[in-house]
């Protein structure tokens, strides 16, 4: 049985694809893997590379670009997760993004804290941006209504050492403390197979964002721990694909009305429900305008 099988799902970052596909190839380690890299009908030529350079890694085409969600579930069940049917599946799934860059060691580290800690269903490293600081997306609570009010008014950006103010993000923890948190970013996500068999796959009605904070809390339901493990670090480019998109702005309004939906809508009393549904409409509307300003050659992708 494979230990892990790694997904990287790519939309137009050849050039940043070649180098993750290099730094995973190059991972030390007693760790059993394979990796298939899912194109999101990609126009520069990223899977004809992947194919011509890399010819150890599985390449699935999709004709259309169906989003974050629906581009990973297509690698999860090539490794034969979410198939009852299918031959037995690695023990591990990690969703990694083409713009990442994973240390040689990486991949073993990930896999061998989730083996040592079996109550554990989802682990992330710690990222970092080119700049060296942090992504914040790392480790994050779920946007509750009052979380994501604290973020919506700026108070988590006043005060980020707040338990209370700067839950959205995490911010008041040294980024070098492991902790157990309520979600981690799917640029670099692991996740053991039981609890990939128990919580599903990612919900494709997310088109881009709040899919892994959906899945997580989704594991977290199964009975699975999520916890950030920075004795491993990712370098993240971040955005590659989505600054090239204009759908991205939208999306993430609309991950949001999802989510909030799904998960608090019908235990949110109305007065804080109507507050949550405005600031995410006028969220829209200002991507919308915004998108306006830039003309017709930005129009969202459908």
């Amino acid at each position: 049985m494979l230990d892990l099988g790694v997904v990287i799902l790519n939309w137009n970052t050849r050039d940043l694809l070649r180098v993750c596909l290099k730094g995973v190839l190059a991972s030390r380690g007693d760790v059993r893997y394979q990796v298939c890299v899912v194109d999101n009908a990609s126009t520069d030529g990223s899977a004809e590379m992947a194919r011509a350079e890399f010819p150890q890694v599985q390449v699935l085409q999709s004709p259309v670009n169906g989003g974050f969600a629906a581009g990973n579930n297509f690698g999860l069940r090539a490794f034969g997760f979410g198939d009852p049917a299918a031959d037995e599946p690695p023990r591990h799934a990690l969703l990694l993004n083409p713009d990442t860059e994973v240390p040689p060691d990486g991949l073993a580290g990930l896999v061998r804290y989730l083996d040592e800690h079996p109550a554990v269903g989802c682990v992330g490293p710690r990222l970092v941006l080119p700049d060296g600081s942090l992504d914040l997306a790392c480790r994050r609570s779920f946007p509750t209504p009052a979380v994501s009010f604290w973020r919506i008014t700026g108070l988590s950006k006043l005060f980020p050492r707040s338990r209370l103010f700067g839950r959205y993000n995490m911010t008041y923890l040294d980024e070098r403390q492991e902790a157990q948190v309520e979600a981690v970013v799917g640029a670099c996500m692991l996740v053991r197979g039981e609890a990939i068999a128990r919580a599903g796959l990612l919900d494709e009605a997310f088109w881009m964002y709040g899919e892994d904070l959906d899945w997580a809390l989704r594991i977290r339901g199964a009975g699975y721990t999520t916890m950030y493990y920075p004795g491993v670090t990712v370098l993240h480019h971040k955005r590659a694909a989505s600054r090239q998109n204009p759908r991205a702005a939208l999306e993430f309004y609309r991950a949001m009305r999802i989510f909030y939906d799904k998960h608090y809508r019908a235990t949110t009393p109305p007065p804080l429900g109507w507050l949550v549904l405005a600031g995410i409409s006028l969220g829209a509307q200002r991507a919308r305008w915004q998108l306006s300003l830039r003309g017709p050659s930005a129009a969202p992708m459908a």
